[in-house]
């Protein structure tokens, strides 16, 4: 099969490889029919995810076709069309049990914090991701479900993470009607928090970004106010502020380690602004926050070198909510929503890339090129 390989930081291309097999009674095969690139696979791009291995493929958002299934599933047959969450969870230990599916402790041999997750390094797990023409889908009885009759390929890979993250980051928010919401980043997962924040009663949404058209998308897709960071001397002073001088009732970090900058920078911190590896972001939402107010954190950290400023958090009385998204269990509520036409999540869609030209599409969406908010990759 033609597959997406790592083969060092910024460097990619499509090669062939071997089509993945059965290799338990509980596997099933899927012909990838939508994948997308996400944010944080820009992580791994740029080298900056630990044992991040050659020939390695990576993509943790994608549907398709079940093509092939091992002896003992039994939820899914050859021809099914399903969305895989993109957690690998075995569905039965203590924390999928709890429906965190995110922290399975069965499918990661390094699982003391986050379980298995596809195409994301050996840190997770080692499992190979969809931006291939076929993946291995393990578990298959538990991930998958079919895609619904009435919704289309290109909305139902968004709710394999990034719909699914925002919406996550919006509920650990813990909105009550009226709250005012800031939300850091206006990258595909802000951009769903925000909206999402609308849906759970928030009275005044705000995003804080310094790419002009991120902010428009903003303003278009999310119906927020927007700030560029970078046109403000502390934008944790216009913040309060624009606040009544109390700051946000909840602030959403969708920023986390920005892949952007060197090795060098996000290992020791030095370039501040949004900085991959660098607590600005998360420090920001920390100031920004009213006293007793909820800080949600959906970006993904990786080592952090520089200090977070957890005396502040606690001295003013601040809850910290955060971790990777249990998928499969937001789903419910996002299919109501969207059938109902309160969310069009391939709005924010500006790419369609065939996956003969990957390496194209990854190097676009790095360098943020022609206007790249949310690209997907057309498998078959």
């Amino acid at each position: 099969m033609h597959a997406m390989v790592y083969r060092g930081p910024y460097r990619v291309r499509l090669e062939e490889k071997d089509r993945p097999v059965i290799e338990h009674p509980n596997d099933a095969i899927v012909r990838v029919t939508r994948a997308a690139i996400c944010g944080s696979d820009l992580h791994l791009y740029h080298g900056m995810m630990p044992d991040t291995r050659v020939g390695m493929t990576f993509g943790h958002e994608f549907v398709g076709v079940v093509d092939e299934v091992g002896p003992s599933v039994r939820n899914l047959a050859v021809g099914d069309r399903v969305m895989v969450p993109f957690n690998v969870f075995c569905g039965s230990c203590f924390f999928c049990a709890r429906g965190l599916y995110a922290n399975c402790h069965n499918v990661n041999p390094n699982a003391t914090a986050v379980g298995g997750i596809y195409g994301y390094s050996h840190t997770c797990g080692g499992y190979d991701g969809g931006q291939a023409e076929f993946v291995r889908v393990p578990l298959a009885d538990v991930g998958p479900s079919l895609v619904p009759d009435w919704m289309d390929d290109d909305t139902a890979v968004l709710l394999t993470d990034a719909l699914a993250t925002g919406y996550f980051g919006a509920q650990l928010g813990d909105i009550v009607e009226g709250d005012v919401v800031v939300v850091f980043g206006a990258g595909p997962v802000g951009l769903y928090a925000a909206k999402s924040a609308w849906l759970m009663g928030a009275g005044r949404v705000i995003v804080v970004d310094h790419l002009e058209y991120r902010l428009e998308k903003a303003r278009s897709f999310a119906q927020a106010e927007t700030v560029n960071f970078a046109e403000h001397d502390d934008i944790v002073v216009f913040l309060k502020r624009a606040t009544g001088h109390l700051g946000a009732d909840v602030v959403i970090d969708a920023v986390g380690a920005e892949a952007d900058g060197n090795l060098l920078q996000h290992v020791t911190a030095a370039k501040l602004k949004l900085q991959g590896g660098s607590p600005v972001a998360l420090n920001w939402a920390i100031d920004a926050v009213r006293k007793g107010g909820t800080v949600s954190v959906m970006g993904a950290y990786g080592p952090m070198f520089s200090a977070v400023k957890f005396g502040d958090a606690m001295n003013k009385g601040l809850t910290l909510r955060m971790n990777q998204c249990p998928v499969k269990r937001q789903w419910p509520r996002l299919f109501e929503h969207i059938r109902n036409g309160y969310l069009n999540p391939s709005d924010i869609v500006t790419h369609r890339i065939p996956l003969e030209h990957i390496a194209e599409g990854y190097h676009i969406f790095s360098a943020k090129l022609d206007g790249c908010i949310k690209p997907l990759i057309v498998a078959n």
